[in-house]
């Protein structure tokens, strides 16, 4: 699919809005979301760009945002390259056993050229990172796994 027609979508999901698109065209699928998780990002009106996302993912039957492991889960809120660091030979954003609080920089996902800061929605220490830098991930990866 022509990326002059996925933002030419993006352009049309903005101004209807709808929170959802999801087109088939021969065998190219496309889906772009208004961004309503718990992760934030730099974008105010951050759009997911998916080709058939699979939500393999099972909740925790007594709380969804505590896993049955016990641990807070941060989740991609798009597709894209996942960086621990603002720049290749920077520190990175944490570390296993660092603590965070809640609007901390955990780590960045490049998505479509840009740079998406995702923020942790919780206080705790990082006990997991699941995700290597330089990795793609998908929407609703876990990427991190908090203690509070």
């Amino acid at each position: 699919m022509d990326i002059r027609k996925v933002k030419k979508l993006i352009e049309l999901l903005e101004e209807s809005g709808l929170s959802e698109i999801e087109i088939t065209e021969g065998e190219d699928k496309v889906r772009i979301s208004k961004q309503t998780t718990v992760a934030k990002s730099s974008n105010d009106s951050a759009l997911m760009y998916a080709n058939d996302i699979n939500d393999n993912h099972q909740q925790s039957d007594t709380n969804p945002s505590l896993p049955k492991n016990g641990f807070h889960e941060v989740k991609a809120p798009m597709i894209g390259t996942f960086y621990q660091a603002s720049e290749p030979d920077a520190e990175a954003f944490v570390k296993v056993g660092d603590p965070v609080s809640e609007g901390d920089t955990l780590c960045i996902i490049e998505a479509m050229k840009m740079m998406n800061k995702i923020e942790s929605d919780v206080d705790g220490v990082i006990e997991r990172i699941l995700v290597h830098s330089g990795d793609p991930v998908e929407y609703d990866e876990v990427l991190f796994l908090i203690s509070q």
